[in-house]
């Protein structure tokens, strides 16, 4: 195994200067492998906050950054890029010790992913195209100036992934950005501005502050006028407040929250592909991934042979240190979050669910430090059980029954949730018929996670508000502009 980082403080980064909290606080963050201690982190106060929004304001307003071309940016926006590349390693392992991240998962996905939403973003800018609409004597085009100052709230289970997802497309289109890790993890996006910094990002470009949201730093990020816009990801609630918070000065917000995203497997699909991606579906990221397939519904006719493949192989997979290649499960983020998992598999015996695997937690000598749950499937419930509608977040798969292709489809839109919509078929009109009329911002076909950044992402209701990628990404990162110049003949 590669050598553990050593524990370290960690503070603010406001205008280019490393920085305490105002008032001095500390908050820890600990390994949730044994919860042994990483870092003493800046506990971040309103005022910290106040002072980020004031470094970006500034630097968007006096600074080179939004004055720069395109391609100015884009070889900036490299160059950090190239610095993540070359410390992936050391990045993947504070990202599995911090969250508890699978280090193959780290490794080979989700860093490597950081470096491209930093690379698709500058040369998605540098590359795209305006409107331009001749009519006669007059000449139509749009412009696409930066916003201003983008406020980031990224959340912990993807941590610099889902930072990056924010911070390349503003940054790209020349805004300055205040980014607010979530306190369970904040060790890479401490360690990512260490790095842009060193890859040459004026200073202010990025300011980075950690702590907590209501009052604290996070009150002056969603509530501050001088916030131009607002990118979160997070839960549903959260999401909520964070909207009212911004309501008052209309500062557009971009919200992706929770999910409940069902996954239906058809008797025609083929089960050697449906099985192992609707295991990674659920359990993969440690099942906190807010895209999971956590209501499984598979086609009645298949049920018994789906089922018993299905169970096997949760209950073959690995669960232990996320450092080591061979796991494939790690652990929970934290103590409460364990016991929330677990509540919702004590709520599904009540409902009269049946568990088929795990269920309860694991505290041998190896992982009793750790906050580790099993992969748990549980079967018996209808989409009308709480354990069924409402997000667990955790590696629990509840499975439904269904008959028809209708039936299916209004199992799976009867959720106040639509982020996401996993389908396993053979029969190509059936997945382009579903597909239209599933109420889902993204609609997996026989497959799993796979992203086009160029593609629109967000969810439908209680999953969020707005799309980002690509060119709706450009929408909200900009105040697009419409001239309109009358020529002389």
């Amino acid at each position: 195994m590669t050598a553990v980082p050593e524990t370290s403080d960690v503070k603010h980064l406001i205008g280019g200067d490393w920085r305490p909290a105002s008032d001095g606080a500390t908050f820890e963050t600990r390994d949730p492998h044994d919860d042994s201690l990483l870092g003493n982190v800046a506990r971040g106060t309103a005022a910290d906050g106040a002072d980020a929004i004031t470094a970006a304001r500034e630097a968007f307003d006096e600074g080179p950054w939004p004055r720069m071309s395109p391609k100015e940016r884009a070889k900036i926006l490299h160059a950090v890029a190239d610095k993540v590349d070359e410390h992936r390693e050391e990045l993947s392992l504070l990202e599995t010790r911090d969250g508890g991240k699978g280090i193959n998962q780290a490794q080979h996905a989700e860093i490597p992913r950081v470096a491209h939403n930093l690379r698709f973003f500058a040369d998605y800018v540098a590359m795209a195209a305006n409107e331009a609409y001749p009519d006669g004597d007059l000449l139509s085009y749009t412009l696409y100036p930066p916003a201003g100052v983008v406020s980031a709230i990224s959340p912990w289970n993807a941590p610099l992934m889902l930072a990056t997802w924010k911070i390349a497309p503003a940054l790209a289109f020349g805004n300055t950005t205040v980014l607010k890790p979530a306190p369970q993890t904040p060790l890479t996006a401490n360690r990512f501005a260490q790095l842009a910094l060193e890859a040459g990002l004026p200073e202010g470009v990025l300011n980075v502050v950690h702590g907590f949201g209501g009052e604290a730093v996070a009150g002056p990020l969603t509530s501050d006028p001088r916030v131009d816009r607002i990118t979160f990801t997070g839960s549903s609630a959260t999401g909520v407040r964070i909207l009212q918070a911004a309501a008052p000065n209309h500062t557009p917000v971009s919200a992706e929250m929770g999910g409940k995203s069902a996954n239906i497997v058809f008797a025609d699909a083929d089960l050697d592909v449906a099985v192992p991606m609707s295991i990674r579906a659920i359990f993969g990221g440690n099942g906190q991934v807010c895209l999971s397939g956590s209501r499984l519904l598979v086609q009645n006719s298949i049920m018994g042979e789906f089922l018993d493949r299905f169970t096997d192989e949760a209950k073959k997979l690995t669960v232990g240190d996320p450092k080591d290649p061979a796991n494939f499960v790690g652990p929970l983020i934290e103590q409460k979050h364990l016991e929330k998992v677990h509540s919702y598999v004590e709520l599904a015996e009540s409902e009269g669910g049946k568990i088929l695997t795990g269920g309860s937690r694991l505290t041998d000598d190896a992982r009793a430090k750790g906050f580790y749950y099993p992969p748990t499937v549980i079967a018996g419930l209808t989409n009308d059980s709480r354990t069924a509608r409402e997000e667990i977040f955790g590696p629990v798969e509840t499975v439904l029954g269904f008959d028809t292709e209708d039936e299916a489809l209004r199992i799976a839109n009867d959720s106040p949730y639509g982020l996401a919509g996993i389908l396993f078929t053979d029969n190509l009109n059936r997945a382009h018929r579903m597909a239209a009329r599933w109420k889902a911002g993204t609609v997996w076909i026989n497959t799993f996670f796979e992203r086009d950044l160029r593609l629109p992402f967000g969810g439908e209701g209680s999953s969020g508000l707005g799309r980002e990628g690509g060119q709706y990404s450009r929408e909200f990162f900009t105040e697009p502009r419409a001239v309109t110049i009358r020529l002389r003949s």
